[in-house]
Protein backbone atom coordinates (compact mmCIF):
# COMPACT_ATOMS: atom_id res chain seq x y z
CA UNK A 1 0.00 0.00 0.00
CA UNK A 2 1.16 3.51 -0.41
CA UNK A 3 0.91 6.75 1.21
CA UNK A 4 -2.15 8.32 -0.20
CA UNK A 5 -4.40 4.82 0.08
CA UNK A 6 -3.42 4.30 3.10
CA UNK A 7 -4.22 8.46 3.95
CA UNK A 8 -7.41 7.89 1.93
CA UNK A 9 -8.37 4.81 4.27
CA UNK A 10 -7.93 7.10 7.41
CA UNK A 11 -10.16 9.75 5.96
CA UNK A 12 -13.19 7.42 5.61
CA UNK A 13 -12.60 5.30 9.23
CA UNK A 14 -12.53 9.20 10.62
CA UNK A 15 -15.35 10.77 8.01
CA UNK A 16 -17.74 7.47 9.59
CA UNK A 17 -17.15 8.60 13.44
CA UNK A 18 -18.11 12.06 12.30
CA UNK A 19 -14.72 13.56 13.10
CA UNK A 20 -14.66 17.09 11.81
CA UNK A 21 -11.46 17.91 8.89
CA UNK A 22 -10.97 13.57 8.07
CA UNK A 23 -8.54 14.34 5.49
CA UNK A 24 -6.08 17.05 7.35
CA UNK A 25 -5.84 14.74 10.44
CA UNK A 26 -5.51 11.71 8.22
CA UNK A 27 -2.56 13.57 6.94
CA UNK A 28 -0.90 15.15 10.01
CA UNK A 29 -1.19 11.27 11.65
CA UNK A 30 0.95 10.02 8.84
CA UNK A 31 3.31 12.99 8.92
CA UNK A 32 3.94 11.74 12.46
CA UNK A 33 3.93 7.95 11.59
CA UNK A 34 7.09 8.21 9.43
CA UNK A 35 8.48 11.33 10.81
CA UNK A 36 8.27 13.87 8.07
CA UNK A 37 6.37 16.66 7.59
CA UNK A 38 3.08 17.36 6.16
CA UNK A 39 4.59 18.56 2.95
CA UNK A 40 6.79 15.73 2.27
CA UNK A 41 3.11 13.43 2.59
CA UNK A 42 1.89 15.41 -0.34
CA UNK A 43 4.82 15.54 -2.55
CA UNK A 44 5.51 11.96 -2.26
CA UNK A 45 1.98 10.33 -1.65
CA UNK A 46 2.30 7.31 -4.09
CA UNK A 47 5.65 6.02 -1.98
CA UNK A 48 4.91 2.98 -0.33
CA UNK A 49 4.36 2.13 3.64
CA UNK A 50 5.70 -0.46 4.99
CA UNK A 51 3.98 -2.74 7.37
CA UNK A 52 4.74 -1.58 10.61
CA UNK A 53 4.36 1.61 9.97
CA UNK A 54 0.92 1.51 7.89
CA UNK A 55 -0.06 -0.70 11.84
CA UNK A 56 0.91 2.41 14.11
CA UNK A 57 -1.06 4.75 11.67
CA UNK A 58 -4.15 2.85 11.98
CA UNK A 59 -3.40 2.91 15.57
CA UNK A 60 -3.64 6.78 15.66
CA UNK A 61 -6.42 6.60 12.98
CA UNK A 62 -8.35 4.73 16.02
CA UNK A 63 -7.04 6.82 18.69
CA UNK A 64 -8.38 10.32 16.77
CA UNK A 65 -11.75 7.91 15.77
CA UNK A 66 -12.02 7.75 19.46
CA UNK A 67 -11.85 11.57 19.75
CA UNK A 68 -8.82 12.00 20.83
CA UNK A 69 -7.53 15.50 19.91
CA UNK A 70 -4.60 15.29 17.03
CA UNK A 71 -2.26 17.82 19.02
CA UNK A 72 -2.02 14.78 22.24
CA UNK A 73 -1.34 12.18 19.79
CA UNK A 74 1.53 14.31 17.44
CA UNK A 75 2.55 15.90 20.73
CA UNK A 76 2.76 19.30 19.40
CA UNK A 77 0.91 22.33 18.24
CA UNK A 78 1.64 25.66 16.49
CA UNK A 79 1.11 28.41 18.17
CA UNK A 80 1.92 32.02 16.96
CA UNK A 81 5.66 31.56 15.26
CA UNK A 82 6.83 28.71 17.17
CA UNK A 83 5.48 24.51 17.68
CA UNK A 84 4.83 23.88 21.31
CA UNK A 85 5.50 20.13 22.85
CA UNK A 86 2.13 19.09 24.16
CA UNK A 87 0.72 15.96 26.32
CA UNK A 88 -2.48 15.09 27.88
CA UNK A 89 -1.76 16.99 30.81
CA UNK A 90 -2.15 20.76 29.67
CA UNK A 91 -4.89 22.36 27.82
CA UNK A 92 -3.80 22.65 23.78
CA UNK A 93 -2.70 25.91 22.58
CA UNK A 94 -5.67 27.96 20.43
CA UNK A 95 -5.76 30.64 17.89
CA UNK A 96 -7.68 32.55 19.98
CA UNK A 97 -5.07 32.98 22.86
CA UNK A 98 -2.62 33.97 19.91
CA UNK A 99 -4.86 37.82 20.53
CA UNK A 100 -2.72 37.71 23.98
CA UNK A 101 0.72 37.79 22.55
CA UNK A 102 -0.92 40.15 19.96
CA UNK A 103 -1.70 42.67 21.71
CA UNK A 104 1.18 42.32 24.03
CA UNK A 105 3.65 42.44 21.39
CA UNK A 106 1.59 45.71 20.20
CA UNK A 107 1.34 47.52 23.82
CA UNK A 108 5.52 46.48 24.40
CA UNK A 109 6.40 47.85 20.91
CA UNK A 110 8.43 50.98 22.31
CA UNK A 111 9.63 49.47 25.53
CA UNK A 112 13.12 47.84 26.02
CA UNK A 113 12.77 45.66 29.57
CA UNK A 114 10.33 44.92 31.12
CA UNK A 115 9.02 42.02 33.20
CA UNK A 116 6.38 39.66 32.39
CA UNK A 117 4.14 37.32 34.57
CA UNK A 118 1.83 34.92 32.91
CA UNK A 119 -0.77 33.54 34.94
CA UNK A 120 -1.69 29.86 34.29
CA UNK A 121 1.26 29.47 32.58
CA UNK A 122 0.22 25.41 31.02
CA UNK A 123 2.46 24.98 28.01
CA UNK A 124 4.11 28.24 27.89
CA UNK A 125 2.73 29.11 24.81
CA UNK A 126 2.07 32.63 25.47
CA UNK A 127 4.96 33.71 27.77
CA UNK A 128 7.53 31.77 25.91
CA UNK A 129 5.89 33.93 22.01
CA UNK A 130 6.29 37.24 23.58
CA UNK A 131 9.86 36.76 25.04
CA UNK A 132 10.61 35.33 21.91
CA UNK A 133 9.53 38.24 19.77
CA UNK A 134 11.49 40.59 22.85
CA UNK A 135 15.03 39.67 23.50
CA UNK A 136 15.20 42.00 26.39
CA UNK A 137 12.15 40.93 27.93
CA UNK A 138 12.49 38.54 31.08
CA UNK A 139 8.84 36.95 32.20
CA UNK A 140 8.06 35.22 35.28
CA UNK A 141 4.90 32.00 34.92
CA UNK A 142 2.94 30.43 37.57
CA UNK A 143 0.88 27.57 37.60
CA UNK A 144 -0.84 24.92 40.02
CA UNK A 145 0.67 21.99 37.73
CA UNK A 146 3.91 20.74 38.62
CA UNK A 147 3.43 18.54 34.84
CA UNK A 148 2.63 22.08 33.31
CA UNK A 149 5.71 23.73 34.82
CA UNK A 150 7.92 20.99 33.15
CA UNK A 151 6.64 21.22 29.77
CA UNK A 152 7.34 25.28 29.79
CA UNK A 153 10.44 24.62 30.97
CA UNK A 154 10.97 22.19 28.05
CA UNK A 155 9.27 24.88 25.88
CA UNK A 156 11.68 27.19 26.99
CA UNK A 157 14.96 25.57 26.22
CA UNK A 158 13.22 24.35 22.67
CA UNK A 159 12.47 28.20 21.99
CA UNK A 160 15.47 29.44 23.48
CA UNK A 161 13.99 31.92 25.83
CA UNK A 162 14.80 29.33 29.44
CA UNK A 163 17.48 32.10 30.69
CA UNK A 164 14.81 34.68 30.60
CA UNK A 165 11.97 32.78 32.32
CA UNK A 166 11.61 32.17 35.72
CA UNK A 167 8.77 29.34 36.47
CA UNK A 168 7.31 28.72 40.26
CA UNK A 169 4.33 25.92 41.28
CA UNK A 170 2.09 28.41 43.09
CA UNK A 171 -1.86 28.99 43.42
CA UNK A 172 -2.44 32.14 42.40
CA UNK A 173 -3.56 33.38 45.69
CA UNK A 174 -0.55 32.62 47.75
CA UNK A 175 2.09 34.56 44.80
CA UNK A 176 3.65 37.20 45.84
CA UNK A 177 6.72 37.62 44.18
CA UNK A 178 8.25 40.55 42.30
CA UNK A 179 6.00 43.77 40.45
CA UNK A 180 5.40 43.65 36.85
CA UNK A 181 4.60 45.72 33.70
CA UNK A 182 2.79 43.17 31.98
CA UNK A 183 0.79 40.20 33.18
CA UNK A 184 -1.44 38.19 31.10
CA UNK A 185 -3.52 35.28 31.86
CA UNK A 186 -5.82 32.63 30.18
CA UNK A 187 -7.77 31.13 33.34
CA UNK A 188 -10.42 28.75 33.62
CA UNK A 189 -13.19 30.44 32.58
CA UNK A 190 -16.21 27.66 31.62
CA UNK A 191 -19.26 27.21 33.94
CA UNK A 192 -19.35 23.97 35.60
CA UNK A 193 -22.49 23.07 34.49
CA UNK A 194 -21.80 23.21 30.97
CA UNK A 195 -18.29 21.37 30.84
CA UNK A 196 -20.17 18.25 29.91
CA UNK A 197 -21.56 20.05 26.58
CA UNK A 198 -18.29 21.11 25.30
CA UNK A 199 -16.65 19.23 22.33
CA UNK A 200 -15.99 15.61 22.52
CA UNK A 201 -12.07 16.48 22.19
CA UNK A 202 -12.20 18.95 24.89
CA UNK A 203 -14.51 17.61 27.52
CA UNK A 204 -13.37 13.68 27.66
CA UNK A 205 -9.71 14.52 26.88
CA UNK A 206 -8.53 17.97 28.00
CA UNK A 207 -7.35 18.78 31.71
CA UNK A 208 -10.47 19.46 33.79
CA UNK A 209 -8.39 21.57 35.96
CA UNK A 210 -7.74 24.58 32.83
CA UNK A 211 -10.95 24.67 31.87
CA UNK A 212 -13.48 24.78 34.89
CA UNK A 213 -14.11 28.42 36.54
CA UNK A 214 -16.87 27.61 38.97
CA UNK A 215 -20.26 27.62 39.29
CA UNK A 216 -20.33 31.19 37.41
CA UNK A 217 -17.29 30.68 35.30
CA UNK A 218 -15.23 33.50 36.90
CA UNK A 219 -14.22 31.99 40.26
CA UNK A 220 -10.38 31.81 38.83
CA UNK A 221 -10.85 35.18 36.91
CA UNK A 222 -11.54 36.81 39.99
CA UNK A 223 -8.65 35.47 41.64
CA UNK A 224 -6.38 36.53 39.06
CA UNK A 225 -7.83 40.50 39.03
CA UNK A 226 -7.20 40.49 42.48
CA UNK A 227 -3.38 39.42 42.24
CA UNK A 228 -2.88 41.19 39.24
CA UNK A 229 -4.46 44.16 40.79
CA UNK A 230 -1.06 43.39 43.50
CA UNK A 231 1.70 42.50 41.81
CA UNK A 232 1.39 45.10 38.59
CA UNK A 233 3.09 48.33 38.49
CA UNK A 234 0.81 51.28 38.34
CA UNK A 235 0.45 51.86 34.64
CA UNK A 236 1.34 48.59 34.01
CA UNK A 237 -0.64 46.67 31.20
CA UNK A 238 -3.30 43.68 31.87
CA UNK A 239 -4.10 41.18 29.53
CA UNK A 240 -7.24 38.98 29.90
CA UNK A 241 -8.71 36.39 27.99
CA UNK A 242 -12.38 35.46 28.60
CA UNK A 243 -15.62 33.61 27.94
CA UNK A 244 -17.35 35.49 24.93
CA UNK A 245 -20.49 35.91 27.27
CA UNK A 246 -18.54 37.68 30.12
CA UNK A 247 -17.14 41.10 29.57
CA UNK A 248 -19.51 43.25 31.12
CA UNK A 249 -19.18 40.83 34.38
CA UNK A 250 -15.35 41.00 33.81
CA UNK A 251 -15.09 44.75 33.09
CA UNK A 252 -17.31 45.73 36.60
CA UNK A 253 -14.40 43.17 38.54
CA UNK A 254 -11.35 45.22 36.68
CA UNK A 255 -12.85 48.39 37.74
CA UNK A 256 -13.22 47.71 41.06
CA UNK A 257 -9.60 46.47 41.21
CA UNK A 258 -8.63 49.92 39.91
CA UNK A 259 -8.19 48.96 36.07
CA UNK A 260 -8.50 51.19 33.30
CA UNK A 261 -10.30 49.37 29.96
CA UNK A 262 -8.17 50.05 27.50
CA UNK A 263 -10.00 48.10 24.54
CA UNK A 264 -11.58 44.98 24.25
CA UNK A 265 -10.57 42.31 21.58
CA UNK A 266 -12.63 39.73 19.30
CA UNK A 267 -11.35 36.69 18.46
CA UNK A 268 -11.51 34.72 14.55
CA UNK A 269 -15.12 34.04 15.80
CA UNK A 270 -16.08 37.65 16.60
CA UNK A 271 -16.07 36.71 20.15
CA UNK A 272 -15.16 39.17 22.47
CA UNK A 273 -12.34 37.33 23.66
CA UNK A 274 -9.83 39.69 25.14
CA UNK A 275 -9.76 42.44 27.90
CA UNK A 276 -6.66 45.01 27.76
CA UNK A 277 -6.64 47.10 31.11
CA UNK A 278 -4.36 49.46 32.81
CA UNK A 279 -3.63 49.50 36.64
CA UNK A 280 -4.15 53.52 37.66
Amino acid sequence: MNINLAIDEGKKILKSKLIPNPLLDAEILMAKTINKDRNYILLNSSDPINKNNLNNFYKLIEQRSLGNPVAYLTKKKSFWNSEFFITKDILIPRPDTELVVENALRLTKQKSKINILDIGVGSGCIIISILKDRENFRGTGIDLSKKCLNISKKNAIANKVSSRLKLYKSDVDKFNLGKYDLIVSNPPYIKTCKLKYLERDVAEFEPRLALDGGLDGLSEIRKVIKKSSELIKKNGKFILEIGFDQKNKVINLLKKEKFYIDGIKKDLANNERCIVSTKL
